[in-house]
């Protein structure tokens, strides 16, 4: 069943979005301090000067002529607990959907937020307003796209952006277009198996801990960049 429930957040938040990420150079070598340009180079609070490798998530430093490479703090969690090959199988099955989703989750993410700051000081009806020309805006641009989502793409999405926000996309929807729109969409939601109103709990839900899991794993092996903000949620026991 195509995911086409959540047309309506997804074309209010999604600007364009290209992401490639090429294995190999995730094997390549951090370039030297000297190679780099004088506007990529810091300084750290030892007076030390280094460069920060996005690729390999490292400050890359060259001390006494040599080259030290500090990794960033790495996220630690235990790998899920599988009950049989389905299990695993599912587990591997959402890595490719979150995989296939997390761009746009993080361009939605940023439409959100700029939304958020650039309708701070707007009245009501102002809001609304620019709401609804954004939203036409990227609808014409972006539906085909949207409306290839599956379900199960359209649930990971709805997860992504719990966690990043703390809100549901139900609670987001309400917020940008009123009570009752997000009612329907709600329903709407819940007919294709997806629902708008279910927060995102690791504990609870055996998903969304495959979910974090795989987060996790993709962040700390570079596969996957990290949205800002994403070491602020907590997993309330």
């Amino acid at each position: 069943m195509k995911f086409y429930k959540l047309f309506l957040v997804l074309s209010i938040f999604v600007g364009a979005y290209a992401m490639a990420q090429n294995d190999s150079d995730l094997n390549q070598v951090p370039k030297a301090l000297s190679e780099m340009p004088k506007d990529k180079l810091k300084k750290d609070e030892f007076g030390n000067w280094y460069y920060y490798d996005e690729v390999q998530k490292a400050k890359i430093y060259d001390i006494n002529g040599e080259q030290v490479i500090v990794m960033d703090e790495l996220l630690i969690r235990a790998n899920p607990k599988f009950n049989n090959q389905l299990d695993r199988n599912f587990y591997f099955f959402l890595n490719k959907k979150l995989n296939r989703v997390y761009p746009l989750f993080l361009h939605a993410l940023e439409q959100y937020r700029g939304l958020e700051n650039e309708t701070a000081t707007m009245d009501e009806r102002s809001k609304a307003k620019y709401i609804k020309k954004r939203q036409e805006e990227l609808a014409n641009e972006y539906e085909k796209q949207l409306r290839d989502l599956t379900t199960t793409e359209g649930q990971v999405f709805a997860k992504l952006m719990n966690r990043a926000t703390g809100k549901t996309v139900y609670e987001i929807i309400r917020e940008l277009r009123g009570g009752w729109s997000a009612f329907w969409w709600n329903v709407k939601g819940n007919m294709a198996d997806v629902s708008l109103k279910t927060p995102y709990d690791p504990h609870k839900y055996r998903e969304d801990n495959f979910i974090e899991s795989l987060l996790i794993s993709n962040w700390n092996y570079g596969y996957l960049q990290p949205y800002p903000g994403y070491q602020d949620f907590k997993m309330e026991k």
